[in-house]
């Protein structure tokens, strides 16, 4: 089971995703600008690590990190928890994955924030036996991972930095938490296998069916300079009950722009949209 960074400890939490490749570290921000708004800052937060991801186990020598599998640990925790009507924020996978559970298991979602994702990652059913192949390539291509190493966490915050759309601050925050000291230096904790491509998607259609049984309200806070703007705004009219936001800012804009997003996400919560 996944590893859980408890930002405050109390029962029925709001629940934090974090995306691919990232941490539990990723909503810190998030949580300080929570602390700054009242009817916020007495909502416990409780940021989960997906498996393989920061300070999560990684999955057996003979599993893979299949998008249905994650899922099933969210629904897992929520039984083992005895949670039920669960407010999620997820971002990027994050929400991915809380859209499926939400769609499945409605009576544990009560309230859905997406940060830069809406929908489901797909492909047309004639692409099957390509997806197929391109998935079990990039499987071989990883049968010995070497990790990167770096001389120290600097060296690794900076290659984080460069990689994606926010500043030295916000990749050291992700670093810390998802970087290990060893004799040869400094390396990832992530689990290599999670950059395998998957060996099959949904189909548009499943896509689709998936996202229209999500019943509670939704808020989709898209960031304007992400690269998956346009396709977000496509795939609005899929959800019962969507409020959609746009946010100045790249696709970690919840690290980025927290306080912004707070505030979004207090009217969201307050009710009053």
């Amino acid at each position: 089971m996944s590893n859980c960074a408890d930002i405050t400890a109390e029962a029925s939490p709001i629940l934090c995703l974090h995306g691919w490749l990232d941490n539990a570290a990723s909503f810190i921000p998030l949580a300080h600008a929570f602390s700054q708004l009242p009817d916020l800052a007495k909502l416990p937060l409780l940021a989960f690590e997906f498996a393989g991801h920061g300070h999560s186990a990684h999955r057996s020598a003979d599993s893979h990190y299949h998008f249905v599998d994650w899922v099933d640990d969210l629904a897992s925790l929520c039984l083992q928890q005895g949670w039920q009507g669960l407010t999620i924020i997820g971002h990027s996978m994050g929400g991915m994955i809380a859209t499926a559970l939400a769609a499945s298991f409605p009576e544990l979602v009560s309230r859905l924030i997406l940060i830069d994702s809406m929908g489901l990652i797909n492909e047309s059913a004639a692409k099957a036996a390509e997806q197929l192949r391109i998935g079990i390539s990039s499987r071989q291509r990883y049968r010995k991972p070497r990790k990167l190493n770096y001389k120290d966490l600097n060296q690794a915050t900076e290659a984080r930095q460069a990689q994606s759309d926010f500043s030295l601050h916000e990749a050291k925050l992700l670093s810390q938490r998802g970087c290990i000291t060893h004799a040869k230096g400094v390396s990832w904790r992530a689990d290599m296998r999670l950059r395998h491509i998957s060996l099959y998607r949904y189909t548009p259609e499943q896509a689709s069916a998936i996202i229209s049984a999500v019943q509670c309200p939704v808020l989709a806070i898209i960031a304007t300079d992400s690269k998956y703007y346009s396709d977000f705004q496509q795939g609005a009219s899929l959800y019962q009950k969507l409020k959609l936001v746009t946010q100045q800012g790249g696709h970690h804009c919840h690290m980025t722009q927290p306080e912004q997003v707070a505030a979004s996400i207090s009217e969201f919560v307050s009710g009053e949209w």
